[in-house]
Order: structure tokens, then sequence, then C-alpha cells
């Protein structure tokens, strides 16, 4: 499969290597170093997974590690996309490992924020593409069933009923952008690279970025990202509305956690309902004052009100038990 000079990489002979490795095109090629261990980060074992993009050749594996799940004290999930040495790269294991957290955690009553990032320098370059060059043609049926399956899988994030944050440290391309974007709320490097280039490769939108794109940023900056190829840095991605804000990259995980201690301490009902009227997209004022009447009433009747108002008047931080 031809392809041309990637704008996220040194083009230089001594990189070319790992050039290879982040376009997933080099499966012999040394990995680099695996994001540190951390005491209280428990790996989730990746799962068979029903429908697979490819049959899985030895060396790519499914890895205990391909995901890290830090389940903090105060509710926020932290997952990190632990490929570093492809650039967090939507692999086989990673999706196995993806879909089998989301499963979990919607499962999980204990949890009231989940943070998403990428391990080293980039946030995710998007799907595995490596097999689309080994595989012989298959029919398009097939291809539209495995490609639906991947995109689910991703996307299941959306499925959550708590709040969901992507801390973009890095480069965030194509899928891996879209996931970003699936998010409900979106914080960036100031510096990461956020880019769509589908038809640079050859290749039709996916992912949902048809739909996400336009929704975040509106139609124009979508159109520009997906049939020009725009590059927009974290900085300029939040200024155009792109992402909520962006920080300097070392601020930029103490930040968002920050954000998500805050979210995870608000009072899980109201929380989870508000995101489901946000989601909602209410076509006209009366469908929103519909939804309001019934929702608000529900959240009157909690004991989270009734202790709100009471750390209020109290000057005191609520203690939400979510009943």
């Amino acid at each position: 499969m031809t392809t041309r000079p990637c704008q996220l990489c040194d083009h230089s002979p001594e990189n070319e290597r790992k050039n290879d490795a982040h376009h997933g095109t080099a499966v012999d090629a040394e990995p680099a170093a695996r994001a540190p261990p951390m005491a209280s980060i428990a790996p989730i074992a990746p799962t068979a997974c029903a429908v697979r993009l490819l049959s899985t050749p030895p060396a790519t594996l499914p890895r205990m590690n391909d995901l890290l799940v830090d389940r903090q004290d105060d509710g926020v999930v932290l997952i990190t996309l632990n490929r570093p040495d492809v650039r967090n790269a939507m692999t086989d294991g990673m999706t196995d490992a993806w879909q089998h957290t989301m499963t979990a955690l919607a499962r999980d009553r204990d949890v009231r924020c989940v943070v998403v990032t990428g391990a080293g320098t980039a946030f995710c370059a998007g799907g595995d593409l490596s097999w689309l060059g080994e595989r012989g043609v298959e029919p398009v049926d097939r291809l539209r069933d495995r490609m639906l399956a991947f995109y689910r899988s991703w996307l299941s994030i959306t499925d959550l009923e708590v709040p969901t944050i992507a801390a973009v440290n890095g480069a965030a391309v194509g899928a891996g952008l879209c996931v970003a974007l699936a998010c409900d709320l979106v914080y960036a490097a100031d510096d990461a690279k956020l880019l769509a280039p589908f038809t640079a490769l050859g290749l039709h939108p996916g992912m949902a970025a048809t739909y996400l794109l336009p929704r975040r940023a509106g139609t124009g900056l979508a159109r520009e990202m997906l049939l020009t190829g725009r590059i927009l840095l974290g900085a300029e991605a939040a200024d155009k509305g792109l992402v909520n804000r962006s920080f300097p990259k070392n601020d930029l995980m103490s930040e968002v956690l920050a954000i998500a201690r805050t979210v995870a301490g608000n009072a899980p009902i109201a929380t989870k309902l508000t995101k489901v009227a946000l989601n909602e997209d209410h076509p006209h004022l009366e469908a929103a004052l519909r939804w309001e009447s019934l929702a608000q009433p529900v959240t009157m009747t909690s004991a989270d009100m009734i202790e709100g108002l009471a750390a209020h008047r109290e000057s005191r931080v609520p203690k939400f038990t979510g009943s």
C-alpha cells in the first residue's frame, strides 16, 4: 500500500523505524519503554472479542497492560491507553481491554467520573491500519461488520451514565480524536496535535467523525478538518470550541484530575440526569421544559438534595451518597 510522509513524524533516516511503529507497519520494531507501573493501577485482563478486525498473529496478541485502569477513592477512574510503542494505536488487544473495561464501569455504582488519556507522547494515533496492507481484499459486507463492531466497541464510552473526560496529552489522530470527542468534556495540552486525515489515506472517515466533529465545533471546521486535513494544536482547538480548554502540557493531568474530582463530588443522581438531558439535544424550549419538569422533581425527592441544602446552609462540603 503506497503511503506518503506523515505530518506527525520526523522522516530523517534514523527515525524511519520509529515512524513505522507509529503507523503500525513494523511489527518487528523494538518496543519502546512502557509506562511505569503504579501501585494503584489494576490492569484489566482483556477478554476474547466477539468480532475481531483481523485474525491476530502471535506478534500482536492482546497484552495484559494495553490499558491501565486506576480506580481512585473519590470515584474518579483514570484510564490510560498504554501502547506508547505504537503511539497508542487501537490494536486488537487494546480494543478487547477497552470493551471489557467499559462493560465493567457501566456496572460499577462507585464510579462517578471517568478520565481517558494516553501513555507517552501521544493520546491515540487512531486505528491500527497495518492489517489493510497485510490482508487480501475482503467483501464489503464483511468489512462493514468488522468496522461497525470496532466503532461500537470504542464508542461504548458514550453509554456510561457518569461524566467522561478526555485528557488529550499529545497527538489525537483520526479514530483516536473521535474517541476523545465522544467524551463529555475534552481538555488538551496546548501543543497537542488534533487531526482527522482519513481522506489523505484514501479512506472515508469512520468512528462517527462526520457526526462528532460538526457536533463539537460546527460544520465549517469539520469540513476543513475532514476535507483538507487541517491540523489544530490544542490551544487553537480550544479557541475554536473543538475542546473545552487547553493547558500547558506539564499541567494537563493535574488540571484535568482536579476537574474530575469536582465532577465526582457533585450529587450522582442530579449529575447523571443532567448528562441525559444534555445528550438529548432538545429540539425546542418546550421539550427542555417537559424534561426538566420531570427530572428536577426526581432530585427533589432524593436524600442528596437534603444533604446539599444542609451543606450549603452550614458552609461545608456535602457528602453525597447517590440516594
